[in-house]
């Protein structure tokens, strides 16, 4: 899908591109490609002499190849921005081209961006864009305001990371947590520590895109404030997100405590009872020898005896551990 972004009235106005003769009709600043095919590739690069590299949305690119600006001025961004889905959260890598050197292209003055997947993100910065007249002036802007946003939708995250550990909190700590409980618990945990994980790699990797654009002096007076600011709202994040790993293990340890403490109920039966058929079973031993005159046989109440002894020998530690509270 092929869309570009242009500016009337300090607004930004999406097309949706179908052919290369529509291109000549816009002359955006923001051209974003989103699972782009063969065909829409071609018309980038036959329209404005950009040609996008293979390597532009790989996964296994060094960290080292992800910022650099090449020698006729393009500057290449790859960054990743976060989705926070329920079931799956994960990053989506996102190629940014910007051209601000070479005035015989008509690329220059052009943000190009190119994802496999709709970004939360971009549709925030385009819903905020067209409400709000003047917030974008040229493509360094849109750059700055996806970050920005790129933040913000960090912060909405971890929020939402708050509210569910508060739930699991009170499932934790209000009562009694029993296996299949904890299970669910341990569960809720999990992905929430995932998601954590991922927002604090998503801030970092901001981070050192922004510092990128901070280094390469095409930021104005403004813009360059504008990304201080974003560094300075991500350093916050990383307080949240360091708050929430310590509570993520205070959970897990209490969870796993309350697992600890059913299965010490079990031992604790288990050990009980063989205590207590200790004595029965000794009484039986004593009867089932072979004596020259076995009691039972020339007394006519040696086996009820014997019965009632085994029986009063488990009862009483029974009553002794009764007593003392182990059977709690």
């Amino acid at each position: 899908m092929l869309n570009i972004f242009t500016l009337a009235n300090g607004r930004l106005f999406q097309e949706e591109i179908d052919s290369l003769e529509e291109l000549s009709r816009f002359k955006p600043i923001w051209v974003d490609l989103e699972s782009p095919t063969i065909e829409e590739k071609r018309w980038v690069k036959q329209y404005y002499g950009l040609s996008i590299p293979e390597d532009a949305m790989d996964e296994d690119i060094e960290e080292s190849a992800r910022f650099y600006e090449e020698d006729n001025g393009e500057l290449h961004i790859r960054s990743d921005f976060l989705i926070a889905d329920d079931e799956e959260p994960r990053s989506v890598r996102v190629a940014f081209i910007l051209n601000q050197a070479n005035e015989t292209l008509r690329s220059k003055g052009v943000l190009f961006s190119i994802h496999d997947e709709d970004v939360p993100v971009f549709r925030l910065l385009r819903l905020r864009a067209r409400r709000a007249p003047g917030l974008i002036e040229d493509p360094k802007d849109v750059l700055l305001k996806l970050f920005d946003a790129d933040a913000e939708y960090s912060a909405d995250a971890l929020e939402g990371i708050y509210d569910e550990l508060e739930k699991v909190s009170k499932q934790v700590l209000a009562g009694e947590v029993t296996d299949t409980l904890a299970g669910e618990v341990l569960g809720d945990i999990a992905r929430q520590e995932d998601l954590n994980g991922r927002i604090r790699r998503n801030v970092m990797d901001t981070r050192r895109a922004l510092s990128f654009m901070m280094r390469s002096r095409l930021l104005s007076q403004e813009q360059f404030e504008d990304a201080r600011q974003i560094l300075r709202d991500i350093e916050s994040l990383d307080n949240h997100t360091a708050f929430l790993f310590d509570k993520i293990n205070f959970l897990m340890d209490a969870t796993v405590g309350f697992i600890n403490i059913n299965q010490n109920k079990i031992i604790k039966i288990f050990s009980v009872a063989s205590v207590a058929l200790l004595p029965p079973t000794l009484v039986a031993s004593l009867y089932g020898m072979n004596f020259q005159f076995m009691p039972e046989l020339q007394w006519r109440g040696g086996y009820p005896f014997a019965l009632a002894l085994m029986a009063a020998s488990a009862l009483v530690p029974m009553w002794y551990f009764r007593k003392r509270g182990w059977l709690r």
